[in-house]
């Protein structure tokens, strides 16, 4: 039987002799047999196996997934359904990454304020992690894991309307605040009772008055909040705490 040492299938395959160590460690791909010093060989059907493991590892499959499939206990087919499943998901979050990113240079630029809710949209980095930390700590894991699932099942465009949204609520309240309006007051409640609603279909539930006011508090502690809305307008953190509160005491 005709044998291939690793020196000769990395000149025909283009993979690393580590690559190849990796394979076998996790095994993955097995050499045929391992001589002496630990040479390794591989023959035909090592190399058809190989030949298939790279082809997978193209259409962007984990090796996991892979050895699954070359091992006969998931067809290709599956694999693929649950990888064009993934790609979705990535291309979503791509979508809210560069609304997000349109979305900061009209800030920069003076055109539109963002809300600290949105400035993390499509990242997964250490400080939406933080956030969401934050968000555990205050309002629990089903909170949590409700509103990540709301936002999931929203389309693109409806996500990329999340901070033209807040925005347009913050608007209308800091223009009833110019006006002398109470937040107490039929119209800063109605724009409340929006900004409940919205809230809600973000969250994936209902508030409780406790989480609703919790929200509201963090609006003014929080410093980001708090210098984010007195940007739209000078004490529009109070003023939507206020509005909400009083929201919350009357309905909730």
């Amino acid at each position: 039987m005709r044998t291939w040492t690793t020196t000769e299938v990395t000149r025909l395959t283009g993979v690393t002799s580590r690559t190849l160590r990796h394979y076998d460690a996790i095994g993955i791909l097995q050499p045929v047999a391992t001589g002496h010093g630990g040479l390794r060989r591989y023959g035909q059907a090592e190399l058809l196996r190989l030949q298939r493991i790279l082809l997978l590892k193209r259409l962007g499959l984990r090796l996991d997934v892979i050895a699954e499939i070359v091992d006969g206990a998931l067809s290709e087919a599956e694999a693929l359904k649950r990888h064009a499943e993934q790609l979705d998901e990535e291309r979503e979050r791509l979508d809210r990454l560069a609304a997000t990113v349109a979305a900061t240079i009209r800030q920069l630029e003076g055109d539109q304020t963002m809300t600290p809710e949105t400035w993390f949209d499509g990242l997964d980095a250490g400080r939406h992690a933080e956030y969401e930390a934050e968000a555990r700590r205050r309002w629990g894991d089903a909170v949590v894991d409700a509103g990540d699932a709301a936002v999931k099942a929203m389309s693109p465009d409806e996500r990329r309307a999340i901070p033209a949204k807040f925005d347009e609520l913050h608007h209308r309240l800091a223009a009833l605040r110019e006006a002398g309006e109470p937040a107490d007051s039929p119209a800063a409640q109605a724009v409340a009772a929006e900004h409940y609603a919205f809230i809600a279909r973000l969250w994936g539930t209902v508030p409780t008055a406790e989480a609703y006011t919790g929200l509201a508090a963090l609006y003014t502690d929080d410093p980001s909040f708090n210098a984010t809305y007195d940007t739209v307008a000078e004490g529009l953190a109070a003023y939507l705490r206020e509005a909400m509160e009083a929201y919350a005491a009357a309905n909730l």
